[in-house]
């Protein structure tokens, strides 16, 4: 798990930049609500505000994350009045919880922006209860989430804007449909129905922190689309909540909420929540459990008992999260993984593509975009394929065969990495050897993706080691070739079964 986080590649070194920008923007809003007179109830809100503004928002261009960004407050304050002025009706509040779940996770719909605007909506909400806000503490809150939003904007937009220097990469959507067939519709079903399992069970353990159970269930199902991934992630986020739980013993509880220690220890929190946030639900997972730790220190409340009251409510919201997706309209595995892998190898047919553009001498060909874009789905090929690879999975052959096309698709990307820079050189342009090549890579994809068996695309010979280009190319054929074989048996089924 260490190697997966360490050494888990990093292009353009983006998750270590937005970890560090993250400590800057957070630790820049708290500051600043600080000097606006605010209370630590306020501080809490707009360091959560912050740190939402600068984690959700994924559009693929700095234009789109300020539009979105910008309308996080009027999605996020409406929500906050209603959890205060609800604070002393439970059965209107929990309806409205409820609702407010079922809303955010249809939301995806809409794409990045939509799911933004779905968790931050949801987060307020929790917070509200996090905070027991009452409507006396709405101005100060509002106050709060503004100065944190447009101060967490100077430095993601003016202060450390490096999206600026990186081509915009397009977050992947869910699969589409219509009616029940659309994931987005079947995952807000599956999302009320966890969270209001998660809701009355919560509050049988306990009166006062039930809404952790309702977080649980929301947390597992953001960024799922299938029911294995549900499941996977939420035997993470129990596993990562115990060994945040562990590390909280040591570390939060004998700090107890003082303030220099930490600050010091929050700041490294969410520092790994952006960095790990990628490549590992568990580490993320123990970064947030200790984040949430610190600030009970703080609010003067931390104690043993208080987190195995954590990791019982965690648990609740983890069984509601399983019930929903295995009872609830389920969605299957294997549509979604091959939707995904599909996807995928359309997204390297358009890189080569790009790349034949710009050696023949086009100069708005830019296979660096398409790359990144390749780098965002991969990352969803990946959690897709997450339950197929999991310890637990007993079905051998599937695993072995999901294992053998995510180490195929990851040389795939180091070879366009390679190639997209390659292809920039103005030396490299106009030679027909490597246009030649990526026409050939293409056609590969082609028979991949258009069900054409499982044989294997004919090859060209090793080019020579010094030139670079043909190299890569020559090494995205052989992956591509490869990849027939585990994406289809040689009776012609999917990756992981029907």
């Amino acid at each position: 798990m260490l190697k997966r986080v360490f050494v888990a590649p990093d292009p353009g070194r983006t998750r270590l930049r937005s970890a560090a920008r993250a400590v800057l923007g957070i630790g820049a809003a708290v500051v600043v609500c600080g000097l606006a007179g605010q209370t630590l109830a306020g501080a809490v809100t707009g360091g959560l505000a912050a740190l939402l503004a600068l984690f959700t928002v994924t559009d693929a261009t700095v234009r789109g994350q300020a539009v979105t960004t910008a309308l996080l407050p009027a999605v996020g304050l409406p929500v906050l009045a209603v959890a205060a002025e609800l604070h002393d009706h439970p059965v209107a509040r929990d309806l409205t919880f409820l609702a407010v779940v079922g809303a955010g996770v249809y939301a995806r719909r809409w794409g990045p922006r939509g799911h933004s605007l779905g968790v931050f909506a949801f987060m307020t909400f929790f917070v509200a209860q996090f905070l027991h806000a009452t409507t006396d503490q709405l101005p100060e809150l509002y106050a709060a989430v503004l100065l944190s939003v447009l101060t967490a904007s100077v430095v993601r937009f003016g202060v450390w804007c490096y999206e600026r220097r990186l081509p915009p990469a397009a977050v992947p959507a869910p699969p589409g449909g219509s009616g029940l067939a659309r994931v987005t519709t079947r995952q807000a079903i599956q999302a009320t129905a966890g969270a209001g399992f998660a809701l009355v069970v919560g509050q049988l353990v306990s009166g006062q922190r039930w809404y952790w159970a309702v977080g649980a269930t929301w947390w597992i199902f953001v960024n799922t689309t299938s029911r294995g991934e549900t499941l996977v992630r939420g035997f993470r986020r129990v596993l990562g909540t115990v060994i945040g739980i562990g590390l909280g013993l040591l570390v939060a509880v004998p700090v107890n909420g003082a303030a220099v220690p930490t600050a010091a220890l929050v700041a490294v929190c969410v520092f790994g929540i952006f960095y790990t946030a990628a490549v590992s639900y568990t580490w993320m997972m123990l970064c947030v459990t200790l984040l949430a730790e610190l600030l009970y220190g703080l609010l003067g409340v931390l104690a043993p008992g208080l987190l195995a009251l954590r990791l019982a409510e965690t648990g609740v919201g983890a069984l509601g999260a399983v019930l929903a997706v295995l009872f609830v309209l389920p969605v299957t595995t294997h549509a979604v993984t091959d939707a995904w892998i599909q996807r995928a190898l359309r997204r390297v047919h358009a890189c080569t593509a790009e790349a034949a553009a710009r050696l023949a001498g086009d100069p708005d060909a830019d296979p660096a975009r398409r790359a990144a874009e390749l780098e965002q789905l991969l990352g969803r090929v990946r959690l897709s394929v997450a339950p197929l690879v999991h310890p637990l999975n007993p079905m051998r052959s599937r695993k072995r065969r999901a294992r053998q096309v995510l180490t195929l698709l990851d040389d795939c990307a180091h070879e366009i990495r390679g190639l997209a820079a390659v292809a920039a050189h103005p030396e490299a342009s106009h030679d027909a050897r490597l246009a030649a090549a990526c026409w050939r890579v293409q056609a590969t994809v082609e028979a991949l993706t258009e069900g054409g068996g499982s044989e294997q695309v004919p090859m060209a010979a090793a080019p020579p080691a010094e030139e670079a280009a043909l190299t890569h190319l020559h090494g995205l054929e052989r992956a591509l070739a490869e990849l027939a074989h585990p994406l289809r048996t040689p009776s012609g089924s999917p990756l992981v079964g029907t």
